[in-house]
């Protein structure tokens, strides 16, 4: 019984990240989808209408309803038979159903890229990372801790990501009743990449440090600039900017410092005098424009703004326009910095910590090796490059082995290996089938533009061929992968019919593992998950 009474009454206390996901894999945090107005319980059995307000009685202990309770119990089966109301302790009376405790918990709606939804019921101390940690559970994906929760504001064109420290019913209080926001649950690789690669993120002729440094930027101390507050990092350039009350756009020099945001009204003019105040970061979040020329009539696609927390109008949007990717790249990624500071460190840093302090390799898989039975004899294989070898060459038997067994009786016809071997690509959640080049790189695009990124889809222009989309140096590039025939067999080549193989898995494992001729090896690819 005491067990119980601490399981139950762990909900309703704030706790770490670690002690939430145990609750939610124990099923304390209830997810159900949207197929029905109301809400389903994962825990309890599906109740007639009156059964909620049966159960809320029994929790409280009142005996005044015993013939209704009665009278329901031949239909409504009791979700925990072996406590009788009379023996109930007070600790159970009030944590019993905490679902029906509007204080503890609220219901919020989450969405997915096509749009799909779930509901999830939470404490009303949930954080963001808590939310991503749920649904990485119930829909058993792989924690890469690149898993991110964004606020996304189609009325107003803009969406952001909510930082995994975040309050998720801080962040929902300051939605209006009639604005059409959102939830999203994707990848966003790029999140916490400007701690690895601080260089690509931030471009030489942008960053400069206060004037005690004589403007030289240690590049190997950059980010601790940004976490310190007792230096200055300071970024600096030209973006396009909208009018207030207008639709014309004006190129200005702008300045964000410690203390906000600043135009100079005078060319590249940093001194006090110039400088216009723009906006600080206190109680304002930092925007992606995901509709800059059709909502806002940006002159580039790169947009961005500032938005107070307390305004949901249009008009009171900071719009911000940059001139190429990497530059607005540059300017929200600082931006964070400057608004989170160390707190974006710590979620950097926390997930890295949890898996040294708990490994997940067992003792038994740590104890693996490598073994050749093709011979006599069984024996280990020491050689890594060997073990390897063999390793692509059992994959590739395995793959043989499964068009066999597809294509019915005996060996398949030539004919009946190529189609199973276009076949095999379609269950890979690298596949995405019939996708625009332009709504391939709007996913790329969302999944964080850094190296390695991909995606495969069929050609729009050739219905037998297939197009590798792949992101480099924050640019999406596009290679066609064109059929080839040869013997009576099919092969597929990105480089007319260089390098060949005989599937697209091959291909993508090949490419994971060797640059080849691409710009870079394959290393994340774009997944859609249905909650």
């Amino acid at each position: 019984m005491s067990d119980m009474n601490n399981a139950l009454d762990e909900i309703h206390t704030s706790g770490t990240l670690g002690e939430k996901a145990e609750i939610f894999q124990s099923g304390k945090g209830n997810v159900s989808g949207f197929s029905s107005p109301a809400l389903i319980s994962l825990r309890a059995p599906l109740l007639i209408p009156n059964a909620q307000k049966t159960r809320t009685t029994l929790c409280k202990g009142n005996r005044s309803n015993k013939e209704e309770e009665e009278s329901l119990s031949s239909c409504v089966p009791n979700p925990f038979p072996e406590l009788i109301p009379s023996t109930l302790s007070p600790l159970v009376t009030e944590c019993l159903l905490p679902w029906t405790k509007s204080s503890a918990t609220q219901v919020i709606k989450v969405y997915n890229e096509d749009n799909t939804s779930r509901a999830v019921e939470v404490p009303s101390d949930i954080t963001a990372r808590d939310i991503c940690q749920l649904f990485v559970l119930k829909n058993h994906c792989i924690d890469d801790h690149s898993w991110t929760l964004f606020e996304h504001l189609s009325h107003l064109g803009i969406e952001r990501t909510i930082e995994d420290h975040e309050s998720v019913m801080e962040v929902l209080s300051g939605w209006g009743v009639d604005t059409d926001r959102r939830l999203y649950f994707r990848k966003n690789y790029a999140k916490y990449e400007f701690f690895r690669k601080p260089l690509d993120f931030f471009p030489d002729h942008m960053v400069s440090i206060s004037s005690e440094t004589n403007g030289m930027v240690d590049h190997s101390q950059l980010i601790e600039t940004f976490l310190n507050s007792s230096t200055c990092p300071e970024i600096h350039g030209h973006l396009h900017a909208k009018e207030q009350s207008r639709k014309s756009w004006k190129r200005f020099y702008f300045v964000l410092r410690r203390s906000g945001l600043y135009f100079s009204n005078k060319g590249t003019s940093k001194e006090p005098r110039h400088l216009q105040f723009i906006a600080d970061f206190s109680d304002s979040n930092v925007y992606t424009v995901f509709s800059d020329k059709k909502l806002h009539g940006s002159p580039t696609d790169f947009g961005f703004c500032v938005k107070s927390t307390k305004s949901s109008s249009a008009r009171d949007l900071k719009l911000l326009c940059a001139d190429d990717e990497q530059t607005r790249t540059c300017w929200i990624t600082a931006m964070r910095l400057l608004k989170y500071g160390m707190e974006l460190y710590q979620n950097f840093i926390q997930p890295h910590q949890k898996q040294k302090a708990s490994p997940m390799r067992s003792i038994s898989e740590n104890s693996l090796v490598a073994m050749d039975f093709s011979g006599q004899k069984s024996r280990v294989i020491e050689n890594p490059s060997e073990a390897l070898s063999v390793a692509v060459e059992e994959g590739l038997s395995w793959r043989r082995k499964s068009c066999h067994r597809l294509s019915g009786h005996g060996s398949p016809s030539t004919s009946q290996s190529s189609v199973l071997n276009i076949a095999l690509h379609l269950a890979q959640p690298w596949f995405h089938g019939k996708l625009s080049r332009d709504e391939a790189q709007r996913l790329i695009t969302q999944h964080g533009l850094i190296d390695g990124v991909f995606l495969l889809r069929d050609s729009q222009s050739n219905p037998k061929t297939f197009v590798l989309s792949l992101c480099h140096m924050q640019k999406i590039k596009h290679f066609q992968i064109l059929p080839v025939g040869d013997e009576g067999e099919l092969f597929y080549s990105p480089d007319d019919g260089q390098t060949r193989f005989s599937d697209l898995i091959q291909l993508v494992d090949f490419y994971q593992l060797n640059r080849g001729i691409l710009p870079c090896k394959l290393k994340h690819y774009c997944a859609r998950i249905t909650l």
